[in-house]
This record gives structure tokens, sequence and C-alpha cells, in this order.
């Protein structure tokens, strides 16, 4: 086995593209400054930069949901285009619209204005998440804006059993859909017992509800009120229920971007059971798939769970769909019985409207920004167009935010361990120094400064040093530096010491040239096609020829999880909670990049799928099962460990880490109220939902 390389010195010869950015914007200098995290997150890697930061890294800061029941207003409020409706008797008081105990928001500086269009843009029905990640207050629970603590959302209380097997969780009285309907724990039931176990809708279910491999249950308690039940300690279930998992992501995500398309915990019953067999007749069923243009049943049913299509779905988010995101605008109204008021018992959103209009390219997109046509936009805003973002701010009439992630894969080639479509490439993808190899042959250095302007942290996938489920800080160089002669060593050695007459490395089975192909994602947030060019261009170097394929991101998600792919080149945001977000470590979830075919084996008790040969691989696998059931230091130690085994069998190569990449430059109008100075990536906040963008309006 080839020896553990050194750290590297990061820094780079000369005038970087930080430096520019520090000359550019009148003393701006460098943006890393990390002061504002909760207790537990401390000076990240290059604190010795954090003076730097201070001019577009503002406060960690955000809206409070009150706790305190009995400081719910008396008296509520609502927006004039939903008192005009109440007059001509069109829709019913607010004080009938809102449950007997709404979720309290206390905006971040002031009451909010009712009244207004966001303006914002998107790239096309694949880019649900822009709308996703603004309405995520339809989850079960959710964090506050520092993405760490539990905070009530759809459901106002929760409680676990002192030994961790019980987890109640108690829904808002009155609560109604966007249509009036009430909403009641049979919508609950309705999920689980007629969408989440129905295997023609969900064949492989999700982890969520299982503990070190034993399955949990969900019962009802009453009309509001439910109760999680474990076979074993699950004490992590608060955690997986607020974050960004599979369970409680809530309907909106759960219905777009989840396993299956019908995730969420909820589904309004007495909507979506006109599109199941078991409450209605085949020959209607036929007809309704037929009326539609569908090819099944269970297609019917996605898109009426789909939000983003469906205009008729009955939602609980801020704003609903009034125009699908299949169109060159993707246009969403209030929900006039949305859940939540304000402190002075306005009820919420404050904006009547989003406008998301279709950006044919992300050029487009970035050039409408800069002229200042979008009111907030940091989805599929450019890092590298950043002196260009502030040169334009004045004109433009908006601000600049940046928000750092605090991942170690702002941009990270995931490799296919399953790959079967060519034995030889297969072999060598589950070779550990051939991966090993390919890693040290890559030059991060130039990646980060030409992609992020020297504002990440080359290396591996290590988790900032900061977070609990961080290996140490010798992970973030480990198998990650660039020693061109090591990686040249290594590949002679496992025998592909033969080249052709160009110096590439030859196939093992006689047919020719060893090449790698390495998918992107058209139109990404970041420029991922051209981080993988640099990537396989440095891999010359070590006589490895990669090929870069780019495609939509919808045949991208569809050849992956088909096992298609060797290798493809993504971001591992929410990999910071290993047990919510666990797909970029882990093969153990339907997206996962890193095995398609381990991901079936596991979630299926080794019924399905192929099994992982690498013992520590299996290791891993195992004491992930235990991690829920544990509790405190125990738990950190498990996620650690698994940490230590990915990075040092380097199953996902990193590129550049710690970065605002995908939503790490904000641009908002200066007329918006209630902006945060910073918004947490921790992808458990779903920016910018943490923000509670409900709370958003504008001053004049």
């Amino acid at each position: 086995m080839a020896k553990n390389p050194g750290r590297v010195n990061a820094g780079s010869k000369g005038l970087t593209r930080r430096g520019f950015l520090e000359l550019s914007a009148g003393g701006l200098a460098g943006l890393a400054s990390l002061n504002a995290l909760p207790s537990w997150a401390g000076a990240p890697v290059g604190a010795e930069e954090n003076k730097l930061g201070r001019h577009l890294i503002g406060k960690l800061e955000g809206p409070e949901i009150l706790m305190d029941l009995t400081k719910i207003p008396r008296k509520f409020n609502e927006a004039p285009m939903l008192s005009q409706l109440v007059k001509a008797g069109k829709l019913p008081p607010v004080e009938e619209r809102l449950p007997a105990e709404p979720m309290v928001v206390k905006p971040l500086r002031e009451t909010g204005k009712y009244g207004g269009t966001w303006r914002r843009a998107f790239t096309g029905p694949a880019d649900v998440e822009n709308g996703n990640r603004i309405c995520s207050t339809d989850k079960p629970l959710f964090v506050d804006y520092t993405g760490t603590v539990t905070k009530p959302c759809v459901a106002k209380a929760w409680k676990m059993s002192d030994d961790g097997k019980v987890f109640t969780l108690t829904f808002r009285k009155g609560m109604k859909w966007s249509d009036g309907a009430p909403f009641s724990v049979d919508d609950v039931m309705f999920w689980y017992e007629d969408i989440y176990q129905n295997k023609e809708l969900l064949p492989i279910p999700p982890i969520d509800l299982t503990v070190n491999g034993k399955v949990g249950k969900i019962e009802k308690l009453d009309d509001y009120t439910i109760a999680f039940v474990f076979p074993e300690p699950y004490y992590l279930f608060e955690t997986i229920l607020r974050g960004d998992g599979q369970l409680g992501c809530g309907q909106a995500t759960g219905g777009t971007f989840k396993v299956g398309n019908v995730m969420g915990l909820y589904a309004p019953r007495h909507y979506l059971k006109n599109y199941l067999p078991k409450y209605v007749s085949q020959d209607q069923l036929a007809k309704q798939v037929r009326d539609a243009k569908m090819d099944s049943w269970t297609s019917l049913f996605r898109f009426k769970y789909n939000w983003a299509l469906n205009t008729e779905l009955p939602v609980l988010t801020p704003w609903k769909t009034v125009n699908p995101n299949n169109t060159p605008q993707w246009i969403l109204e209030r929900n006039p019985y949305y859940f939540a008021v304000d402190t002075e018992g306005n009820q919420l959103p404050y904006w009547d409207k989003i406008v998301m209009t279709l950006a044919e390219t992300l050029e487009t997109l970035n050039l409408r920004a800069v002229a200042g046509e979008y009111d907030w936009q940091s989805r599929h805003i450019q890092v590298p167009k950043l002196p260009v973002f502030l040169e334009n701010q004045k004109k433009g009439n908006y601000k600049v935010y940046l928000d750092p992630g605090q991942f170690g894969g702002s941009a990270y080639i995931a490799v296919n361990l399953t790959y079967e479509a060519d034995s030889e490439i297969g072999k060598w993808l589950r070779d550990v120094d051939f991966r090993r190899a390919l890693s040290l042959g890559i030059e991060r250095d130039q990646i980060n400064e030409v992609f992020f302007l020297g504002l990440g942290t080359p290396g591996s996938t290590a988790l900032d040093e900061s977070l609990p489920h961080s290996p140490g800080p010798q992970y973030r160089t480990l198998w990650s530096t660039f020693d061109p002669r090591q990686a040249n060593e290594m590949l002679d050695k496992i025998g592909l010491s033969k080249k052709d007459s160009e110096g590439y490395r030859l196939r093992t089975d006689g047919k020719g040239r060893l090449r790698i192909e390495v998918a992107t994602q058209a139109a990404a947030f970041i420029n991922f096609t051209g981080m993988a060019e640099m990537a396989v261009n440095s891999w010359k170097k070590i006589g490895i020829q990669g090929i870069v394929k780019e495609m939509e991101r919808g045949l991208q998600q569809t050849r992956s999880q088909n096992n298609e792919l060797q290798m493809e080149v993504s971001e591992n945001t929410g990999s910071e909670n290993l047990w919510v977000n666990p797909g970029h470590v882990l093969p153990v979830l339907f997206n996962s990049r890193m095995g398609p075919l381990y991901y079936k084996w596991y979630a299926t008790g080794g019924k399905q799928g192929k099994k992982p040969e690498d013992p520590r691989l299996l290791r891993a696998l195992e004491i992930f099962s235990t991690g829920p059931g544990l509790k405190g230091t125990e738990e950190q130690a498990v996620a650690q460990e698994i940490w230590r085994i990915v990075l040092d069998l380097v199953f996902n190569i990193g590129l550049v880490g710690l970065a605002p990449g995908s939503y790490g430059v904000r641009i908002v109008k200066n007329n918006v109220g209630n902006v945060p100075g910073r918004l947490s990536q921790l992808r458990d906040a779903r920016i910018p939902c943490g923000a509670h963008p409900a709370t958003l309006f504008f001053k004049s």
C-alpha cells in the first residue's frame, strides 16, 4: 500500500483572484469569517484570514419562532388581496382560516408590509428545489436560523420517551390545507399506510424509519397526535425529522425531490385518494390515466403529488403554485390558509406572489441578476462573476452577501464503485490505490482560484474541523494534495505500467487506451464541467485520459441511479449531518452516486443489489446503522470513524470545499426588508428557508 501523503502548503504564488477581490472592492478583503456560528463551531481552516471577511459576510441571524404559546396574538390581520375575497364571500375570515395555535414568527428586524411580487429566476422543470427551498416551512419540524436547534413547524410539539423508543408528534388543531379542507392525523396515516407502504409507489422505502436495521412504525393516538414506535432506541429521530431527509422534508420537497417523489410524512387524503386503486374503481382510474395521457396510475399519482406541476394539489406551504414550472414562468401565490403569523398577528407571508422567470442559460440568469432584475437570488449565482456583481451594485440597486458553506465538497468527483458496463473500468474504480492515484493527480489550487476565486479550501471532502463529526484536520489533505510523482508510482505498481505512444496508460485486457468518463450536469449552480475538464487535464501528467460528458440534470440523475455512470461531479451539501443526508458519504440512499447497487443491497437487507467487497466499507455500513440509536460522544465517535474510513479509501475525490458555492453568493435588492447578514449553509436550514422568506417584504 502506498505511503500516506503529507500536508502541503496551500498558498499560491503571485496575485491570486482572492488578492484581486481584495483590491477591487474598496478595501474588501478575503471572506472567511465564521465568528457568528453556534457555540460548537470554532475557528475554521484559515482562521488567520478572519479579518478579511467583514464586508461581504455579515452576522449569522434570522427570525425567531416563538415557543411560548401564551404569546400568540389574540387579533389577526390579513393581506388586502385576501380581505377583498372575504368581503366578496369567497373566503372565510382570517380567524377561521388559522389554526387554534398558529406558528408565531418574530421577524428579524421589523413587522413587514403586505403586497408585492418577489422576482426570481429558475432554469426549468428540473429546478424544483428553487421553489422547494423557499417553501420548506411545510416540514413537520424545522430548525432555527443557525440550522442547529429544533423548532416547531407543521407540528407544534414533540417528545422522545426516556428509553428512546417512542417519539410523539402533536399537530396544530384547526390547521387547514390550501383549499380549506381540514388537516388531521388521518393525512399522516393515509401517507404512511397507502403511499409509504405501497410497493408500486415505493419499492424500496428509505431508511429514516429504520434503526439498527429494524423498522419502526407510525401509530395514531388521536386526531392531532401520532407516535413513532421503534424496536430499539432511536435518540436521533428528532434530528432526522427536523432535517432535510426523506421523512421530514415536507410535502413540497417530498413530492419533487425525494425517493419515489412521494415522501414528506403526510399528504392530502381528501384529494389524493381519488388516484389510488384502493379508493376508486379500476375503470375509473384507467380513464383518469388515459385522460391525463399518462402511461400508468403510478405516473398519474406522482404528477398529482407534485406541487410544482399540479396547480390543484392542496398544500401547507406559504405560497402555492398557480402556474406550473414546466412553463416559462413558475408563479406562486399566497396560501390563504397558511398556518403562521407574525408577532403582531399578521398572517404570513407578506409578499403576494413569487414569479420565477425561465433563464435559458446560466449566463443569461447571471446577466439579469447583474442588471438588478431579481429581488433576491442566490441559487445559480456564479462565484466567478463576483467582481462583476460588486462593480454593479449601485447601478443595479442591490447588495451582495456571501454565505460560505461548512461542507468539505463544494465540488467533488463521485466514484461509482458498482459500475459494471465495462468490467475493466469497474475493476479499477474499485481499486483503492487507483482512486488514490487519481486524487493525487489533480491540481486543486488552480480549480479553487479559477472557479471559486480562491475563496475555498482545496482538499478532500472532509467537513469543516469545527463540526462535531469532523475526523480531524489531517484528513483535509489525506490523498488530496497534488503529487503526480507518487500517483505515477502507484499506477505502475498496481499493473497499469504500459503506455501508448502519447503516454496514456493502456487497459490490461488488451483493448487499447484506458479512458475514464466523468459526467457533469449542464446548467449547474457552479461550473462543474469546467472543473472536471481542469481535473482530467491534470490526469495527463499521470497517463490517464479523462473524458468529460456534460448532460441535462434529469438525464444525469436517471443514468446515475441506473448504475450507468463511471464518475460524476457534484457537491456534498448536507454531509455535515451524516444521519440525515448520508448519500454523499455512504451508498445508503437512492441517489448515492458512489454505488447504486450497494445502495440496493443495503436498503433491501441483501435481497437486491450487490454486496460490497471492501471490509472497511462493510464496517462503515454496519456502524452507520447503529449511530442513530446512540447519544452524545458515542454518536460522534461513530460518525468520525465513518468519515475516517471514507476519506482514507477515497470513495469520493474532493476538489474544493468550504466555499461560497451553489448558494454562496446572494444578490438582494436594497428595498427588501428583514434581510439577514448571513444565512446558514447547513443543509437542514434549507437555505434560504432558515430566514423564513414569508417575513421578507418591500420597504418601499
